[in-house]
């Protein structure tokens, strides 16, 4: 994902103007579909603490789990589109599962319709810190001197952090054995404990065993250097542009909504993550705010959703 050109997509002042004919008459529930604590629901958090005051009523976050967050994702598409239930949608559940799932409970393209991205999240590509590596062409050379001898961990079979490094050894063009955990912190618990060699996560979850010099740190999936690792290079810069990924959450609400509602709810978003405080802590948090047009998020997720397609036939990706 390019993030600077979808920050640069800033809603237009029309659109904006149109946000003022709806306000919420009670509090909104903004459903996050995974754990209390992960970077989507910490992210989810500062925006909604905003929203809440740009919007008059209360913007509770509500943590609905399981299912690989379609159980809270289909809560929201099975609610009134009024505008007092709405979605924190991430990469895997909007655009990867749909490729993994043929019963789905939901279609996120045609029952949920785009308020705006909120955040992006670039990934880290790191290794315990017993294998030899110190630069990613290095791990590189490693693997493809010793096909499968390498194994790396993700957070789950079908995940973000799975099919973004699939995408990584398609690049590379290197074979490594899959590892499945069931989420992010048992897996960086055996990467540091060495048992396992490779882990492509979000940098906000791996950015303290990084600094700690738990793991290392070989590159970031991301168009540019991020803030919280400047000495680690990108993919590109390390040679493998094709890597290049990020993951991100933004809000959706249910199908067919009013669009004064949506554009409303676009303007607080928008004034969220463009407020220097809110900004600055989710910074901190390791997401990038950023907010579009609901017609811009629109497109950007059909082109994620092509995009990880793609990987998840040639990498063969299946879940049981």
């Amino acid at each position: 994902m390019l993030r600077r050109p979808l920050l640069a997509a800033a809603v237009l002042a029309p659109f904006a103007a149109r946000a003022q004919a709806w306000g919420p008459t009670r509090p909104i529930r903004l459903v996050v579909p995974f754990a209390a604590g992960g970077s989507t629901d910490v992210a989810a958090r500062i925006i909604a603490e905003r929203m809440t005051e740009t919007l008059g009523q209360p913007v509770v976050v509500e943590n609905r789990t399981g299912s690989s967050g379609f159980i809270g994702t289909e809560n929201v598409v099975r609610s009134p589109a009024d505008g007092h239930a709405i979605v924190m949608a991430a990469t895997g559940t909007t655009t990867i599962a749909p490729h993994l799932y043929a019963n789905m409970p939901f279609n996120p393209q045609r029952d949920l319709t785009p308020v705006s991205l909120a955040f992006a999240s670039d990934l880290v590509i790191s290794v315990t810190n017993s294998h030899p590596a110190r630069t990613l062409p290095e791990l590189v050379a490693a693997a493809k001197a010793r096909p499968d001898s390498l194994s790396y961990a993700s957070s789950g079979a079908g995940t973000t952090t799975h099919v973004a490094t699939e995408l990584f050894r398609l690049a590379a063009r290197i074979e490594m054995l899959h590892v499945p955990y069931r989420g992010s912190g048992q897996a960086l618990n055996d990467m540091v404990a060495g048992n396992v060699h490779v882990m492509v996560d979000q940098i906000s979850g791996s950015i303290g065993q990084i600094r700690d010099g738990r793991i290392r740190a070989l590159a970031v999936t991301g168009a540019t250097r991020h803030a919280l690792l400047p000495e680690v290079p990108t993919v590109a810069e390390a040679g493998l542009p094709g890597a290049q990924c990020s993951s991100w959450g933004g809000i959706m609400m249910p199908a067919n909504a009013p669009a004064p509602i949506v554009a409303r709810l676009n303007a607080a978003v928008r004034d969220a993550t463009t407020h220097g405080p809110v900004r600055s802590r989710m910074a901190a948090a390791g997401a990038d705010p950023a907010h579009s047009t609901p017609e811009a998020f629109a497109a950007f997720i059909a082109a994620e959703t092509e995009k990880w397609g793609r990987v998840v036939r040639e990498a063969r990706i299946t879940v049981s």
